[in-house]
Parts: C-alpha cells; structure tokens; sequence
C-alpha cells in the first residue's frame, strides 16, 4: 500500500517537473498559441468589430481588454477605418470607448453592444450591428481568442476577417508571464472543445 503510494507521488512530481520545464522552457506555448489563432487578414478601412475581455470589479479594463483597445487604436491609425463596434458585457465596452476616444478616436464612429456575455453572443448581437456597416469587418480579440471568435462569427453568417492582438504571443517572452498564459491557453483549447461538441464553430 505504501509502496503504491510512494509510486503514484513518485509518478505525480515527474509529471510535474515535465510540466514545468515544457511551459517554462520550451516553445510549446508559442506553438499552442499560433494554433489557436485566426489567419491574419491584410485588409484594412470599414468596421473594424472589437471583441471586450476581463475587467476589474468597478469595470475598469483589464490586461485582455486593455491590450484590445490599445490594437484598436493601432489598426484605426493604420487602416482608413470608418467605424468601429465594441461588444461585451454591461461596463467593459463603454471602457474600451472611453480609453480610444482618449487617444484620438472620434466617439461618433463607435457603436457599443453592451448585452453580450459570451463569444457566441457578440456574433449574434455585434454581427447585427456590423450588418449595415462599412465592409471589410476586421475583427480584433486577443491572438489565443482569435480562431475561435472568427469561426463563431462566420458560422453566424458574419464575414469578419481577423486581425489578431498579439497578447498572448507578447507575454509569452517573460518567464513570469508564461504560466498565466498557461492557463489562459488551457481555458480557451476547453472552450474551443466546448464550442465545436455544439456546432457554434
């Protein structure tokens, strides 16, 4: 019995120390990231449809919606874009203007979709906006995020393309950042799983 135990906690530390030095030391994060992102699209000019991510509890941004609004304000300077969506739950799309319009874009051309509490949801109720909206419609999410949002989009009928915010591709390059994109990676591979098992993907 103790013999068995002493196996199974023999067995349980390698798996561990595999573990750890496969996230830590390898490109294996890297590699999970680019899987799970979207093809990267060149076009520019439209709509451009960002997707809200976590905030804080008095709904001030958080890292993924932060980095969100920042590729925003980047893909606006760049592309000769004429609107832009920003879709989520009640609070975060309202800080993701809020944070563009400091930063030069003009609060007429954003149209917000506050209602939204998953992926799905925003095809549904972000893609009924985007509808009489300027095409092409880019989407921005977070790089981990992206293949999933753009297959739910397209599944919804809404023809995005995607540009995806290298937010997980970024941290990645700190030690001390690799294991929350660990988990961050770990929670969007079981939603993808989640998605496809019922046919929104």
């Amino acid at each position: 019995m103790l013999r068995a135990a002493w196996r199974f906690v023999v067995g349980l530390a390698v798996c561990f120390s595999l573990l750890f030095a496969a996230v830590t030391f390898t490109p294996v994060l890297g590699l999970w990231t680019h899987a799970l992102t979207a093809p990267w699209s060149e076009k520019s000019g439209g709509t451009l449809v960002v997707l809200a991510g976590d905030a804080t509890s008095d709904h001030l941004l958080g890292l993924t919606s932060y980095w969100r609004a920042v590729y925003t304000v980047f893909e606006w300077r760049r592309g000769a874009y004429q609107s832009i969506v920003f879709s989520g739950g009640e609070g975060i799309p309202e800080a993701m203007r809020d944070f563009v319009v400091a930063q030069g874009v003009p609060a007429a051309s954003i149209a917000l979709d506050t209602s939204s509490l998953t992926t799905r949801d925003s095809a549904q109720n972000a893609g009924a906006l985007v509808r009489n909206s300027p095409r092409p419609w880019i989407l921005i999410t977070s790089d981990y995020h992206s293949r999933r949002a753009w297959m739910v989009f397209q599944k919804a009928g809404v023809n995005v393309e995607a540009s995806p915010a290298p937010d997980a591709g970024k941290r990645i390059n700190s030690l001390e950042a690799r294991w929350p994109v660990f988990l961050d990676l770990t929670r969007e591979t079981v939603k993808y799983a989640w998605y496809r098992l019922r046919g929104w993907i």
